[in-house]
């Protein structure tokens, strides 16, 4: 299996054409993320449901091609999760990414495992992430909206 070429063109195909890309007006959470480095920059939106799990998750993200796709697939993957889950599933990432193993753990994000030889690249694959975690754990909140 080629795995650069599979990564290389799943990111670009999702970056191109991101499913949870835009704003989501009145998100019960809201958490950002800045890689100075690179000037990548992503804005996350949550919504939760009664029982507290992610309802829908929509970023807005301008960065480079791994940040974009990246973000969009954290979007789609935190759906239906609860907090801790999708802050586990984070961390779990950036190991991955650290490592270029364990992908058993998170097949839909083994694409990003080649990542681990470009550690200059992380930061852009793991910034939404982190932004997911700043919104579940400390970001602003309207618990009004979270049901």
């Amino acid at each position: 299996m080629d795995v650069e070429g599979l990564y290389q063109r799943q990111v670009i195909e999702r970056a191109r054409a991101p499913v949870h890309a835009g704003p989501l007006e009145g998100a019960a959470r809201r958490g950002e993320g800045t890689n100075p480095m690179c000037g990548d920059r992503v804005r996350v939106g949550v919504w939760l449901d009664a029982d507290g799990r992610i309802g829908m998750v929509r970023h807005e993200t301008r960065g480079c091609a791994i940040c974009l796709a990246s973000a969009d697939m954290m979007a789609g993957l935190a759906a239906g999760r609860d907090r801790s889950g999708a802050v586990a599933m984070g961390r779990k990432f950036t190991t991955l990414l650290q490592t270029g193993q364990d992908g058993d753990a998170l097949p839909d994000l083994m694409v990003f495992a080649p990542l681990h030889r470009h550690r200059s690249r992380i930061r852009c694959a793991t910034l939404a992430w982190s932004a997911l975690e700043a919104a579940l754990t400390d970001g602003p909140a309207d618990e009004s909206r979270d049901g």
